[in-house]
């Protein structure tokens, strides 16, 4: 029946009067939609503005601090002057250190010549400029210091192997020229270079494609400039997770030292910034050249820096640079089998040092084994908060906070009786310096940013749930309250309206039997 129960309620409902109060139904019901959103959506979205806000776009602000810096890195470093050189050589005592130091370096890094290429990377050299800084440092660059001769250890030890005569040979020069196991230079010199003899005789007598790319020597020689290494990394415009990360170095993708694709990797970033959003179990890596390696660094705590920005502190797993036998996996670093691996807490880079026996560890051989730490005498142990390697990096947006790049450098010098100079000289790993490299804060300007991408969108987002929800919440309330009560009205309405038309028809129908029937009266 159509005019039945059903079809009176559809026609009240659907009436003018009360068709707004479905419009604002709707409304509600969208708007507590849009809480339910925000409240499982709005991170993503918030990510993918961080995303395309750091990515390496020429001139966005943040290709601008990536270019150029606006840091001033320092790098401070400890030399460990040997006080009894000549006791060491003619009585086999032991070698006694000094650490002296640290000696301090501003520095000043911009990426230069930088190029796009088609495959959503570029390419630059690395220019990087030091600056002494005596009101830091313990004493003038002039100061002076007794060390070993690595060029002439470095020889001698490689030749340890060689045919006989050509290490008798090798003694006549040396005598010739004076050369002995111990030089005494100052600080600046062992830095940034003196003219060594046997460099130098080296470079008129080594057949061309032999040859070292200088006559002298010096820890830092020729990296105060611009580098002639070619780097190409990804921007992260077309794909977040490789943000930062190299693509070739010097045309490479690998590095021809080691014996496995994984341990020949080039896929790490430069440190200054890693791909965004790091849980903490996620893997960082970080490529050096003068590290020869890929360096991996793990999750080690939450870290606040002074100017209120959380970070995660990240830094290379204990196992980094252990020996074979404790981690089986570094056997690809022992390029001539298990006779060439390194002790547990070092590690060899002389395929790195044209063969030079350079050996690295952590300062005052943290993480090593302590009998490397008392060959010589003068070494405190260890402690880590002076001597870790680490880095605090923002994990939102992959920006490295704070760094501590603290390494050492050691000589594995080799005992070779046939040359006089260095025939008291024993298998040893010997220290020469360890320096730490480090930023210490941010500025402001790019703190800020951070502080904003951490604190305002969480708070954000609870807003808008809170917002959203109520105001849905209320509507919905509001509008099903008065829906109900309107269509009760007029219902009320309805049946009163009823009631008066029967009544009215009641008495239409009297008049008219009153009309027909008049006589009746």
């Amino acid at each position: 029946n159509m005019n039945g129960p059903k079809h009176k309620l559809c026609t009240k409902l659907s009436s003018t009067y009360l068709r707004k109060w479905w419009i604002i139904i709707a409304i509600g019901a969208l708007l507590l939609i849009g809480g339910i959103f925000v409240a499982c959506e709005f991170s993503l979205l918030i990510n993918a503005v961080i995303d395309r806000m750091i990515a390496l776009r020429p001139g966005a602000k943040t290709f601008g601090w990536w270019a150029k810096p606006p840091v001033e890195p320092r790098i401070s470093l400890y030399i460990y002057n040997v006080t009894n050189a000549d006791d060491f050589l003619s009585n086999g005592s032991k070698a006694i250190v000094d650490e002296v130091g640290p000696y301090v370096y501003s520095e000043t890094w911009e990426k230069v010549n930088i190029v796009e290429n088609d495959n959503g990377t570029l390419s630059y050299n690395l220019r990087k400029i030091y600056k002494f800084r005596e009101d830091l440092s313990a004493g003038p660059e002039d100061d002076v210091v007794i060390v070993p001769n690595i060029p002439m250890l470095s020889a001698t030890s490689q030749s340890k192997h060689a045919a006989r005569f050509l290490r008798l040979a090798m003694a006549s020069i040396m005598d010739i020229l004076k050369i002995k196991p111990f030089v005494q230079v100052s600080v600046g010199q062992l830095l940034w270079g003196y003219e060594d003899p046997l460099l130098k005789l080296a470079k008129d007598v080594v057949p061309k494609e032999q040859k070292l790319p200088y006559e002298e020597f010096g820890l830092l020689y020729g990296k105060n400039g611009t580098s002639s290494d070619r780097i190409t990394v990804y921007t992260g415009v077309d794909n977040v997770n490789q943000y930062g990360i190299i693509d070739k170095f010097n045309g490479r993708t690998h590095l021809p030292h080691w014996t496995t694709d994984d341990c020949n990797r080039l896929d790490g970033t430069d440190g200054s910034i890693f791909p965004p959003h790091i849980t903490k179990d996620r893997v960082l890596y970080v490529y050096d050249k003068d590290l020869c390696r890929l360096l991996p660094l793990v999750f080690e705590k939450e870290v606040m820096t002074s100017n209120e920005v959380p970070g995660y502190r990240f830094t290379p797993p204990e196992w980094v640079f252990a020996d074979v036998d404790s981690h089986p996996d570094n056997m690809c670093y022992c390029p001539a089998g298990k006779p060439s691996c390194s002790p547990n807490g070092l590690f060899n880079v002389s395929l790195c040092q044209y063969d030079s026996p350079i050996m690295l560890s952590f300062p005052h051989f943290y993480l090593a084994d302590d009998s490397l730490r008392t060959q010589v005498e003068g070494i405190s142990p260890p402690e880590k908060e002076r001597h870790q390697f680490f880095f605090d990096v923002q994990p939102k947006m992959g920006t490295t906070l704070r760094v501590r790049g603290r390494v050492q450098i050691n000589l594995a010098v080799s005992q070779v009786f046939d040359i006089k100079q260095v025939a008291n000289f024993p298998d040893i790993i010997f220290p020469i310096l360890w320096f730490e490299e480090g930023i210490d804060m941010l500025p402001d300007e790019v703190t800020d940013l951070m502080r904003f991408a951490e604190h305002v969108p969480p708070k954000i987002r609870i807003v808008l749930i809170v917002a959203l929800c109520a105001v849905g919440v209320c509507l919905l309330l509001l509008s099903t309250f008065c829906l109900i009560r309107n269509s009760h009205r007029q219902s009320t309405l309805h049946l009163e309206g009823s009631n008066y038309l029967a009544t009215a028809q009641v008495d239409m129908n009297k008049k008219q039997n009153k009309d027909n029937n008049p006589s009746t009266s």
